[in-house]
Parts: structure tokens; sequence; C-alpha cells
């Protein structure tokens, strides 16, 4: 009886709600009011950045009615009713295909409790208006202010369960009518229409609303004017026409310019440095992206943790401007990174790698690093300079200082080296679709090539004093530098030789590196492809020095093989390198939540001859894992190959960070 008389009431004020005559005789609001949210009905005057409209005020009274009627009901039945603990089914039905049905998932409560027990039908029933409640005011925020909603309780269990359901009808959407903008001047009338970008006609959807008064706030910083004063709006609804009037009041104020740079607390950089960083100087007009994109770049320096830039207005200029200052402050990250690994390689054996790195030893943005390695294989010391941002910005110059010793297949070499370079370089903060290298290295060496032997057993140490001018130019239009899906990359790079022997002669060394990316089924699997060209030309093989030549095999080359295990080899089985290289590889990177699968096919050769020819390819396959993380992608590759030459491995194991390519 008690559920009849709930349900009636119900109705009875629901038919009320819905009668033209409710619609049509709101109650005024009172003079001086602010006004609420744009989903509130009954023409109030209101604030779209209220996530949740209220209840209409024509329905308080109805609403308290209600509320003491159903409320004299719950107590009946709930002293009629012992305490049980129930359960229930709660059938959401039309809502699941609501645009809202979401929000109403994580905030129902009816929905949240269908795992739990109810101590009786009467909490049910709280639940179910709470919930006709939260679905109206979800639906007015989506612009449908005309909703019927009935959530109904059957005590009747079945299967020891109460049945809940809900029934909606959305009404009519409404839609925004008349748009008026509300300026000083009337030619910055289009600037403040052309950023806030609300049309007649479109629905009253709140989000939308917010969207626009966010996107005008933001472009007008965009346009000089950062400083303007911009009201919230006064949305006006009318149910008889189903639209809604919206007034907004704009002063633009002085267009701004970039004044002077200034540092806050401890100047890790100084005001002419962050100078270098901006894309702006001053007295440019003032562009708030201009502001983030200096963020980003001293982010992108690894010497800050945390950046503020706070624009400070100056007094306006004769010439109508207002001059803005930059006041930086920054927080120092930590400077010093001591590192080290172990590896085994069955092909390359033991190798232990230690170095120690300053970030900013040399100021500004000057990073020392030095770098030992002890291995099997190779023995190596050297010191690294990088002065990032050296004069202007992404521009880098580095120089490197090197001692080592190599015992490979194909020879022996003791090296001496030091090289200067300018170059322009990507990072995973700042990826960059053109970069460059250009600089100078000077080298001696003892070496010794293995396929030179005099005598069984016994090949010469040969000196070599090697000058070099090596230029690279890399264009990146992929989508990301690590894991790309999208685009395509390519890189080359050439190498004017001069070199001591038994006399100077001199040679040419050129590469080219190509790789494309092919998504499909929603980027979840991606065919990439990647070639490799080199060639070196003026000089015989014998003459330039072996660790000069091109090697392949490994796992940023030929997977399957070891270092230098692809190409030509004597009599002995040791490589001889060659004057000529090329390489392809095919991969299908299939993920699946944060893993995936990728199979593969590589190619490649060497030839002692100048130019690649296609011919006598060595492959290997495999197939690899992925385990995808924030910074990239880890990667785990089995491979074989599949013409194996004298001495080479079945299985061979490669682990990284990122793409193969």
């Amino acid at each position: 009886m008690y559920r009849a008389l709930i349900g009636t009431s119900i109705a009875a004020i629901a038919l009320f709600l819905s009668s033209p005559a409710a619609a049509q005789q709101p109650a005024p609001p009172a003079s001086g009011e602010t006004p609420a949210d744009p989903a509130d009905a009954d023409d109030q005057r209101t604030n779209p950045r209220v996530p949740l409209p209220e209840l209409p005020e024509i329905e308080d009274e109805w609403k308290d009615l209600f509320a003491e009627e159903a409320a004299d009901a719950d107590v009946a039945l709930e002293a009629q009713e012992a305490p049980v603990d129930l359960r229930y089914d709660f059938e959401l039905g039309p809502i699941s295909r609501l645009k809202v049905a979401d929000a109403f998932k994580s905030l129902s409560a009816l929905y949240a409790g269908r795992s739990k027990t109810v101590p009786s039908l009467a909490e049910l029933q709280r639940r179910g208006r709470a919930d006709t409640e939260l679905l109206t005011r979800l639906l007015r925020a989506e612009g449908y202010y005309d909703p019927e909603i009935a959530i109904e309780v059957d005590p009747a269990a079945r299967d020891g369960r109460v049945q809940v359901t809900a029934a909606v009808d959305t009404g009519p959407r409404y839609a925004l009518g008349e748009i008026q903008i509300n300026v000083d001047d009337e030619a910055e009338r289009a600037l403040v229409e052309q950023k806030l970008d609300l049309k007649e006609k479109q629905p009253l959807v709140a989000n939308d609303f917010n969207a626009a008064l966010d996107r005008l706030r933001l472009g007008l910083g965009e346009s000089g004017v950062p400083f303007a004063d911009v009201d919230n709006p006064d949305i006006v609804v009318d149910h008889d026409t189903r639209t809604a009037s919206y007034a907004l009041n704009v002063k633009l104020g002085d267009n701004s310019r970039f004044g002077q740079i200034h540092v806050d607390g401890d100047p890790l950089f100084s005001a002419k440095h962050i100078g270098r960083l901006a894309r702006f100087k001053p007295g440019d007009p003032y562009d708030t992206r201009e502001i983030e994109d200096l963020r980003r770049a001293l982010i992108a320096t690894g010497l800050v943790s945390t950046v503020s830039i706070t624009p400070e207005r100056g007094p306006p200029q004769a010439d109508g401007t207002t001059p803005v200052n930059l006041v930086v402050a920054l927080t120092p990250a930590p400077q010093r990174t001591l590192a080290g690994q172990v590896g085994y390689s069955t092909t390359d054996g033991f190798r232990v790698e230690a170095s120690w790195q300053h970030r900013n030893l040399i100021r500004p943005q000057g990073q020392v690093t030095f770098r030992g390695v002890l291995g099997t294989q190779e023995q190596r010391l050297s010191a690294d300079l990088r002065r990032s941002n050296w004069k202007q910005r992404d521009r880098t110059l580095a120089a490197r200082v090197e001692a080592s010793v190599e015992d490979r297949e194909a020879y022996y070499a003791r090296t001496l080296g030091l090289g200067a370079f300018i170059e322009r370089e990507t990072n995973l903060i700042w990826q960059k679709a053109w970069t460059y290298r250009i600089g100078g290295e000077l080298q001696a060496s003892e070496e010794r090539d293995r396929s030179l032997r005099i005598a069984p057993g016994y090949a010469p140490l040969r000196t070599f004093i090697i000058a070099a001018a090596p230029v690279q130019v890399a264009y990146d239009g992929t989508d990301d530098l690590l894991d790309p899906k999208h685009g395509y990359r390519l890189t080359g790079w050439v190498s004017p030789e001069a070199s001591f022997q038994d006399g100077f002669f001199g040679y040419t060394r050129a590469q080219v590196d190509g790789s494309a990316y092919l998504p499909m089924m929603e980027d979840n699997l991606v065919f990439a492809g990647r070639a490799r060209f080199g060639t070196i030309f003026g000089a015989t093989r014998s003459r330039i020095a072996p660790s000069r030549r091109f090697y392949a095999g490994g796992g940023g080359s030929v997977r399957g093989y070891g270092y230098q295990d692809v190409g030509p080899q004597d009599e002995d089985g040791d490589p001889l390198g060659g004057r000529s290289l090329m390489e392809f590889s095919l991969e299908a990177r299939y993920r699946f939540g944060n893993f995936g699968v990728v199979p593969f096919i590589d190619a490649g050769q060497i030839d002692t001859r100048p130019y690649p020819r296609f011919r006598d390819l060595q492959f290997g396959a495999g197939i690899g894992a992925r385990y995808y993380t924030n910074f990239g992608p880890v990667r785990i590759d089995i491979a074989t190959p599949l013409n194996r030459q004298r001495g080479d491995s079945r299985i061979a194991v490669y682990v990284s960070i990122g793409q193969a390519f």
C-alpha cells in the first residue's frame, strides 16, 4: 500500500512539472540575484561553470512536500518491516544508451550498492529518488530540460533478489539561441567571437559552454591581451522555445608586448641564457603559447625539476601597449649521475661499464661525462663535453677525447682519438623533425687486420693517422621517438677522410638509412620496415683501416648474427669487412594492452666492392616480446640465422629499451 501511495505522489508531481502551465510560470529571480548553472531551467540567468545544475526553484515547494510525504511513508514502511538483508538487481535499461551513462554509474547509489545488502525496501526507495534527481541533473547538463524518469522497486523477490528498473524519456534537447557579446570597441568583437566559437542552434551542453569560456580566455592571451576582463556569461533559458540566450561582457584593455626576463631566487641560469631559450624578444607581441614553449624548453634541459613563470604587467606606454615582464623561478634537479652496468654476451664476452656525469659542471648547461669500459673484446676511457643551447637555442657544442683497445674477430686496434661537433639533436621531451651534426675527428691508431696475414697466425700492426670531417642530416616525421606508429625517418651522412699509412691518401664514407611505419587495426598492429645502404669509395679495402670499414650483424643490424658475423670471411673464418653495406628489416608489431609480440625478419650483406650487389644476402628471423612503459617499450628479441656460416650461434637474444628501429 505504501509503495502505491509513493508511486501515486511521484506521478502527480511529474504530471504537474511537465504541464505547460508549470513550465510557463517560473518564479522570477530576486533583484541582484547571481545566476546559477546553464542547466538550471525556469528562465533564471545562469553560470555555466557549475558542473551539475540545481533543480529549478519552481519545483522546490513540491519537492519539499514530496520529501515530507515520502519520509512519512518510509517511516510507516520501516515500522512494519523487521530489519532484513535484502539484495537487489538494478537494470539500467535505456540509461546505458545515454551519453551520461558513465557519469551516472560512477555517482549512482543504486548502481554502487548492487553487490551489497540493504536493510529495507525504504532504503531502496530513498536511493531510487536520489538517483532520479541525479539523472535529472546529468541530463540537464546535456541540454535535456524535460526528461521523464521512473525508477521503480519491485518488492516481489526473484531468486531471492528485489528487482529495480529504470525508464527514461529524455524529451527534446534545448539549443542555444541569441548570442550577445558586449565589448567596448566594436572592432574587437570579431576577435572575441572567433575565440569563443559558439554557434546558434548548437545543443545546450554545459561542458561546451565551459570549454568556450576557457577557449576565449586562452585565445585572448595568445592574441596579445592576456589581462582581458572576461565576466561569467548570463544564460537565460526559455522553455517555450526550448532555447537559451547568451550574454557576455568582455573588456580587452591594452595590447601587451613582451618585456624583460628576470630571475627569481638561485640563478641556475642567467636571464641572458633564458632569453636564448625563448622564441621571443622584448617588444614582440605577447603570446601565452610562447610562455608554455619556454617552460618546456627549461624542463628539457634536464637541470630543472619545476618552473614558475609569472607575468608582471608594467605601466602603459605612449603607443597604447603594455610591457609584460617575466619573473622566472627555477628549482634545480639533481645534477650528478653515477651509473654502471654489467653484461655478458656469447659473442662479445663480459663487459663492465661505469660512468660519472655532471650535467652543469661548466655553466650554463656544460655537461661533462667520464666513462670507462672493461670487457673481453673492448677497453675504453673517454671524456665528453656537451654545451647544450650553445649561443642559441637547440644548438649543441660537443667534444670528446677517447682512448680504446678493441680485440674483434676482424681486427685488433689501439686508438687515441679526439673530435668536436656542432649539432642539433632530438630528445624525448622535444622531438624535432630536422637534426644535423657537423664536425671533425682526428685519430691515431695501431691496427692489426686479421685477414692480412703474412705468416700463419701472424698479421702485422700498422699505424694509421686519420682526419675526418663528417656531416649528418636527418628527418624524423614519426609520431614517437621510441615507439613510432606513423610516418617515416630518413638519415644520411657523409665523411670525407684523409689517412696516412705508407703515404697520404683519401677516401669518402657515406651511408643512408630509412624507415617507415604503417598502422592498422586502430594502431594495434604496425608494419615497420627499414633499409640501409653504405659505401666507401676512393681507396682499396686493404688500405682502409679495419676499424673504418663496414660490418653487419647484431641487435641493430641483422638479428640472429653477432657483430661482424655478416659478410665475407677469409679461409680462417675471420670477417673481412667491406666497402659497401646493405640491410633490410621488416616487423609486424602487434600490441594488446601493455604487452606486444613482434615477428620479424632481417637481411643484410657486406661487399668488398664500393657498391652493394643484391646477392648472397644473409637472413635472420625471430620473434620479440614488448612491455610498454610510460617512457617507451622494453624490447626482448630472440632470433636465429637462417643461413648460418661457420661459427655462427643458433640463437641470439637482444634486450634494450625502444623498438629495434
